[in-house]
């Protein structure tokens, strides 16, 4: 007889409690298995814990943090569904979940895919982004009803990835709404991180759970505007490049002084920076307009007269000009058949052979005019 009140008595549950000892458990079903929980058996909830009923499927009473003695003036829903009467002191069976109410902050997020903003220094931009959350159950009944089932060991690993694509679907409109050039991301990060926080938690409220602390890590560019904007940075940095080229000159040649064979590399590298001082210079200095053009004072000078030379018994007179020739014509020293020769010319010419001279040589006075009649 002992025996078998032994066996009834520890078929029936007169504590229920969940002591957890993992940092990702969101709902944990307490095993009753086939044992029966005993009216007036002590149901203790601990801080961040909350205790949900369930009776064949429909969620029943909800218990809070705190030890509760189970009767049927504390269980209304249970007792309704269950059709107890006041006083009702037998054993019964129900599904207990204990969820867990705590942040859990070990949750990631991040862009797959690069998301398209229109920005105002770039244009359209690709950007990627990555950070954390944290996740809470805000109504126990719903998030059981809506996302945990009849899961026993629910888990965070099995929300985190609806939660990640939530994120990311509504982070391109965060990002936009902000009106943010990508540059000064990093200042409005917190502004934007919080805004999308309210935002996520009032989307998954139907479902029991809120996203209290949203952080935005980091905002990136593409790899390549970020070495265009490197590049643009240290050119800023740099300053004048002469003097940056030529410091670096110094350095390179004393360095190379200190190593064996250092003359001959100091004199490549000479020459190698040399030309980037040039670049250097090309790059720093504005081209010098060309002058403009002035007009003329006055008329150029009258060309050179040609200067001849004659020879005249074997004697050479010169130079002369135009009119030296005419003289020597005049005077009977420069004939047809006298040599004369001017710079250009190959060998000693006769005058008449020489068109600017022999043009001289035909001048004479004009035929004298007839005679008028005496009157």
């Amino acid at each position: 007889m002992v025996g078998l009140f032994d066996k009834i008595r520890g078929e029936l549950i007169d504590i229920i409690e969940w002591l957890d000892d993992s940092r990702d458990t969101m709902v944990y079903r307490f095993p009753r298995y086939q044992n029966e929980i005993k009216m007036g058996a002590k149901l203790v909830v601990r801080e961040s814990q909350t205790a949900v009923f369930v009776n064949e499927g429909t969620i029943a009473d909800v218990f809070g943090p705190g030890t509760h003695t189970l009767q049927t003036q504390n269980m209304p829903i249970l007792s309704t569904l269950k059709g107890w009467k006041y006083g009702f002191d037998s054993p019964f069976k129900a599904e207990v979940y204990f969820v867990s109410t705590r942040q859990f902050t070990d949750l990631k997020w991040g862009t797959q895919n690069p998301i398209m903003l229109r920005d105002a220094d770039f244009g359209m931009v690709r950007v990627r982004a990555f950070g954390a959350f944290s996740a809470r159950v805000s109504d126990p009944a719903r998030f059981l009803k809506e996302l945990v089932g009849t899961d026993g060991l629910f888990k965070t690993d099995e929300v985190k990835e609806f939660l990640r694509q939530l994120i990311v679907g509504r982070l391109t409109g965060a990002l936009a709404h902000a009106q943010v050039a990508v540059l000064d991301l990093a200042l409005h990060q917190e502004e934007i991180a919080a805004r999308l926080a309210g935002t996520l938690t009032e989307e998954l409220a139907p479902n029991g759970i809120a996203v209290p602390k949203f952080i935005i890590e980091n905002v990136s560019l593409p790899p390549e505007v970020e070495q265009a904007m490197d590049k643009r940075t240290q050119m800023g940095v740099l300053g004048d490049l002469n003097k940056y080229t030529q410091f670096q000159t110094a350095n390179a040649i004393e360095n190379a002084s200190n190593n064996p064979g250092g003359a001959g590399d100091a004199l490549g590298l000479g020459l190698g920076v040399g030309l980037g001082q040039q670049a250097a210079a090309a790059m720093t200095q504005k081209p010098t307009p060309p002058p403009a053009p002035q007009a003329p004072a006055g008329p150029p000078p009258l060309p050179n007269p040609a200067q001849w030379y004659i020879a005249v018994n074997g004697q050479q007179l010169g130079p002369l000009d135009e009119a030296g020739l005419q003289n020597n014509v005049s005077g009977g020293q420069l004939s047809g058949s006298t040599l004369v020769w001017r710079a250009g010319m190959n060998e000693w010419t006769a005058a008449s052979a020489v068109p600017e001279v022999a043009r001289l040589l035909n001048q004479g006075p004009p035929p004298l005019p007839p005679s008028l009649p005496q009157s």
